[in-house]
């Protein structure tokens, strides 16, 4: 099973230009250093097949897109009677064809686990999409047998998160095939860098997932102050040297 390290976005700041190719668009140039990118836009806005169709024709072969489903769906609608927005959130996500690695479902902090609302959105959601799938949830009932019980027979994920809300939020759960790591810098989210000894623990973990034969994602989310890229590199580089 592939081992993917990537940021949240594909945008190359100045400082980090001499690590990537001169040529190309960003996305390009990203994709020949990264194998994998989540895309946050999809958050906040929707994009049409056409833009997935050229993204997904702009990298290798290999490359894989995770893409998190719409504010409208997880955070407005909180999970409930939001299967039409979710059928149209699928119909433009799709479009990127073999190249869609896992869809991410990212809930709002005050959302607790309700087993009604959420496994009828989930079972619908496995329904229409047979695809790495996982869930970030940020409400402390979401970390319990319960939870478990809903997200393992639908082979769905549970993100390990940092900063994490307890113990069992920073290690991945749910279906163990998929293994999906968000770092969003911590003790400063978006901001904080990712030192030496903190990116040892994490690649001795990645790669425990993937001996396991876990399909296994960390996606740097520490982007605001331009460490997402240097941690990503960093870690990969960690990872090759242990190979």
């Amino acid at each position: 099973m592939p081992l993917y390290i990537g940021c949240a976005g594909w945008s190359i700041a100045r400082a980090d230009k001499p690590r990537f190719p001169e040529q190309g668009t960003h996305l390009e140039r990203y994709a020949a250093v990264f194998g994998a990118v989540e895309i946050n836009s999809s958050f906040y806005r929707p994009h049409k097949p056409a833009t997935y169709r050229r993204w997904a024709a702009s990298v290798p072969d290999g490359f894989r897109f995770a893409v998190k489903l719409p504010r409208t769906i997880t955070h407005e609608h909180r999970l409930v009677k939001a299967l039409p927005l979710l059928d149209t959130f699928l119909g433009e996500a799709g479009a990127f064809g073999k190249k869609l690695g896992v869809l991410l479902v990212q809930l709002p902090p005050s959302l607790a686990f309700d087993a009604r609302h959420a496994g009828d959105f989930f079972r619908a959601f496995r329904f229409r999409y047979d695809g790495g799938l996982c869930v970030e949830p940020r409400h402390v009932s979401w970390f319990g047998e319960k939870a478990d019980e809903m997200l393992l027979p639908l082979r769905i994920a549970r993100v390990a998160a940092d900063p994490a809300l307890n113990a069992a939020a920073a290690q991945p759960g749910g279906d163990k095939t998929l293994c999906y790591t968000r770092l969003h810098g911590s003790p400063r989210m978006y901001y904080s860098d990712y030192d030496a000894l903190r990116l040892d623990a994490v690649a001795r973990r990645l790669e425990t997932e993937h001996a396991a034969g876990a399909a296994t994602w960390c996606i740097f989310d520490n982007t605001a102050a331009g460490h997402a890229i240097p941690n990503a590199l960093e870690l990969s580089r960690r990872i090759a040297k242990r190979a």
